[in-house]
């Protein structure tokens, strides 16, 4: 037993000097030719496997938006069959014999306001003169609103001395200045396009002047390295980035101007009678038939102006924005 034990301790410290020659061949073999050699081509397939990946993702396509089709249409032409079910219902299930002249059913309607054209024939020639005042408030509104947005933007003290008096513009109550817009103006045409300004005026300040302090601060430090001109900073900078937002107010207030001209249509009859005269003349009279038909004329009419100016949104800046696209 005394004999094999010092054996066996000086066998030990060869098995570390094995393990370390073992580590020099596997270099030494690492570093012959036809390592290297393997080692450069497992490189190079590698690379080239990233680049084709790489070029595959760059030649790979967009994912495309889905096309509107028929499908599309479902929704709109479904909530429109629920909305005649209802009328139907409330006409003929909610309203007796002897009461229903208050809500008529669609085919009396139809039949009573639209295909007489005795009845359609007011309506229309009501709804151009309307038509007539709503445009020219917008047009309006729209020339003001942008004006003193753009004031507005040029300095923080012109925004905080402005800004409140528009605020103030939007929660005054229209009805309760009309008498006031009135004994200034007159109660002619005037006096309607008047209200359909300070209805729509609003939007499009608040959206106009939003838009153009949203500017990307990185544009305007390139505007800046290039010495650029306040006013070509407004022009080539400021107003194309607010076109977005220009465009939004102008929708919105496309759908307020109508809703003024119709405003100022019942309060102010000196002239030709609007479709709000019409509508004032249809309650008094108890034409239900022609009160609801006016009424979507009209709506019919602000559906239309509100698409317009989304058709005009979606050209002018449809190419480059989201928000014309969608």
């Amino acid at each position: 037993m005394t004999t094999n034990t010092p054996a066996t301790a000086r066998q030990a410290p060869s098995e570390p000097l094995a393990s370390a020659d073992h580590e020099i061949a596997g270099a030494a073999a690492a570093d012959s030719p036809a390592a290297v050699t393997t080692s450069h081509t497992q490189l190079a397939a590698g690379s080239a496997s990233d680049a084709a990946q790489g070029a595959a993702g760059a030649a790979a396509p967009a994912p495309l938006r889905p096309r509107r089709g028929p499908v599309a249409l479902l929704a709109p032409i479904g909530s429109l069959v629920v909305a005649i079910g209802l009328w139907y219902g409330v006409s003929y299930l909610l309203l007796a014999p002897n009461r229903r002249f208050l809500v008529p059913p669609p085919h009396q309607v139809l039949q009573v306001a639209v295909l007489d054209w005795t009845h359609l024939q007011p309506m229309l020639q009501a709804l151009a003169l309307t038509a007539q005042v709503a445009l020219s408030g917008l047009v309006i509104a729209a020339a003001l609103g942008i004006t003193g947005a753009v004031v507005m933007s040029r300095a923080r003290w012109l925004e905080r001395s402005l800004y409140p008096y528009a605020v103030i513009l939007q929660t005054v109550p229209i009805l309760a200045i009309v008498p006031l817009i009135g004994l200034w103006f007159g109660f002619g045409f005037t006096s309607r396009v008047v209200v359909c300004v300070l209805i729509a005026l609003f939007p499009l300040i608040a959206n106009t002047l939003f838009g153009l302090q949203s500017v990307d601060r990185a544009h305007h430090d390139l505007f800046t390295l290039q010495k650029a001109s306040r006013w070509a900073r407004l022009r080539k900078l400021e107003l194309p980035a607010a076109l977005p937002a220009i465009f939004t107010g102008l929708r919105t207030s496309s759908g307020l101007s109508v809703i003024g001209a119709i405003v100022g249509d019942m309060f102010f009859k000196q002239g030709a009678a609007g479709i709000g005269t019409l509508l004032d003349v249809y309650r008094s009279r108890l034409q239900s038939e022609d009160l609801l038909a006016a009424i979507i004329l009209a709506s019919l009419f602000g559906v239309a102006v509100f698409a317009l100016f989304t058709l005009v949104s979606r050209l002018a800046i449809g190419s480059w924005h989201a928000s014309g696209r969608s």
